[in-house]
C-alpha cells in the first residue's frame, strides 16, 4: 500500500491536468497509508456538504471551489488504485504471481467427487484466479451467468456442473473440477449496467495495463464507507454466502494473507465461532494482535514460522504461512499419481518379501 502511495504522489505532480490546488490538498494530509488518506479526504468532503453551497462557479471565476479539489483528488486516487489492481499478467512478477496461482487451483480442484466443491472467498479484486482458472480449464461459478451479456444472480451460487454418467437415464454426477468463487469486495471487471436483470451488475472483458474508463465499477476501495458499502448489492448476496458456508456442519476455514482489517468480515467468523461448534479455523500467520487469536479457542489453529531445514526458490523464502510455500510446499504435489503410488508400494512390498524369504 506504501508503494501505490508514493506511486500516486509521483502521478500526481505530473498529471498536467491536476490543479495545483489539489496537489497542495494532498501534500497536507500527512500519512503514508491510502486509507487514512481516503479516510480524511471523504470526512472533509462530508464536512463540505454540510456546511457549504456547491454551487457551480460563476461566470468568469474558473477558480474550482475546496469541494471540487477534494472531489478530484479522491477521483484521481481511486483511478489509481484500479490502474495498480489491472495489471498485466503476460510479464514480469505478476506472470509469476499467475503461475503460483495455476498450480494453486490445479492442487485444490483434485479431491474427491464425493466431497463438496472447494469455496474460494477473496477480498482481492484484481482478476488473477480468474485468469489462471481460465487457463486451465477449470469450471468455476461467481455468481454470474448468461451468453452476452453476463449477469450478477446470486441463485447462481446454489448450481452446480453436472455430467450425464448414462445415456439412458436421467442421471448426473457433479464435474471433478469445481470451484466457486466469491470476491467479497467486487471486482474490477465488474459494472453498473442497466438491464432486464434484477440485479444490474455485470461483467466485462477487462484488458491489463487499462486504464479505468467512465464506467461505475463495482469495488470496494479502502473507504471509511467500505462497511456501510457492503451492505448493499451485490456485496451483501456475497457475504451472505459467505456466512452460510461457515454455518455448515464440520467447516473448515482456512485464512490466508487476510490482514483481519474489515470488522464486517471479522464478525461473521466471530458469529460462526459463537453458532457453529464443529467449525475449525485454521489461519496462515502469526496475527498476534488479532482480536480472533485471543480468543484462546481450541478450534482456532494457527500455523506460521520458517521452514529452517528447507530453504528454496531464488529468494530462499521459508516462512510457511505464505501463499508461496502453501502452494509450492505443504499442498499435495499435483504430479502425483495415486495409481502410480500404491504400485510402487506393492512392488516395494513384493520385493521386502522376496528378501526375507532368501
Amino acid at each position: 500500500m506504501k508503494v501505490m502511495q508514493e506511486k500516486i504522489a509521483l502521478n500526481l505532480g505530473e498529471d498536467v491536468e491536476i490543479d495545483g490546488n489539489v496537489s497542495d490538498l494532498y501534500q497536507s494530509v500527512n500519512s503514508d497509508n491510502l486509507e487514512t488518506i481516503l479516510t480524511i479526504l471523504y470526512a472533509k468532503k462530508h464536512y463540505l456538504e454540510g456546511t457549504t453551497d456547491d454551487k457551480p462557479p460563476e461566470k468568469g471565476n474558473a477558480k474550482p471551489s475546496e469541494m471540487d479539489n477534494v472531489k478530484s483528488l479522491i477521483k484521481h486516487i481511486e483511478r489509481a488504485m484500479y490502474s495498480a489492481i489491472n495489471i498485466d499478467l503476460s510479464s514480469g512478477k505478476a506472470k509469476i504471481n499467475l503461475e503460483l496461482y495455476k498450480k494453486f487451483y490445479q492442487k485444490i480442484v483434485l479431491r474427491n467427487k464425493d466431497l463438496s466443491r472447494i469455496s474460494i472467498f477473496t477480498t482481492n479484486n484484481d482478476l488473477l484466479s480468474e485468469k489462471a482458472l481460465d487457463a486451465l480449464n477449470i469450471n468455476f461459478n461467481n455468481g454470474f451467468g448468461g451468453g452476452l451479456d453476463r449477469v450478477f444472480n446470486p441463485a447462481r451460487f446454489h448450481y452446480t456442473f453436472s455430467k450425464k454418467i448414462d445415456a439412458n437415464l436421467e442421471k448426473f454426477e457433479p464435474l471433478d473440477n469445481m470451484v466457486y468463487l466469491h470476491k467479497l469486495h467486487g471486482s474490477i471487471s465488474w459494472v453498473e449496467q442497466e438491464n432486464n436483470s434484477l440485479f444490474n451488475i455485470q461483467e466485462i472483458p477487462v484488458i491489463g495495463g487499462q486504464l479505468k474508463g467512465d464506467k461505475k465499477h463495482v469495488l470496494i476501495y479502502p473507504t471509511p464507507l467500505k462497511q456501510t458499502q457492503s451492505l448493499g448489492s451485490p456485496y451483501s448476496d456475497l457475504i451472505r454466502e459467505f456466512q452460510t458456508k461457515l454455518s455448515l456442519p464440520n467447516s473448515v476455514i482456512f485464512i490466508i494473507g487476510y490482514s483481519f482489517s474489515d470488522e464486517h468480515l471479522n464478525n461473521i467468523i466471530y458469529q460462526s465461532l459463537a453458532s457453529n461448534s464443529s467449525i475449525s479455523v485454521v489461519i496462515f500467520g502469526d496475527c498476534a494482535d488479532c482480536p480472533l487469536v485471543k480468543i484462546r479457542d481450541n478450534r482456532i489453529y494457527r500455523i506460521f514460522g520458517t521452514d529452517e531445514a528447507k530453504p528454496y526458490g531464488e529468494d530462499k523464502d521459508n516462512n510457511i504461512h505464505y501463499f508461496k510455500y502453501i502452494v509450492e510446499q505443504l499442498l499435495s504435489n499435483v504430479d502425483d499419481n495415486a495409481d502410480a503410488t500404491l504400485l510402487e508400494a506393492f512392488t516395494s512390498s513384493l520385493k521386502a518379501l522376496k528378501s526375507d524369504d532368501s
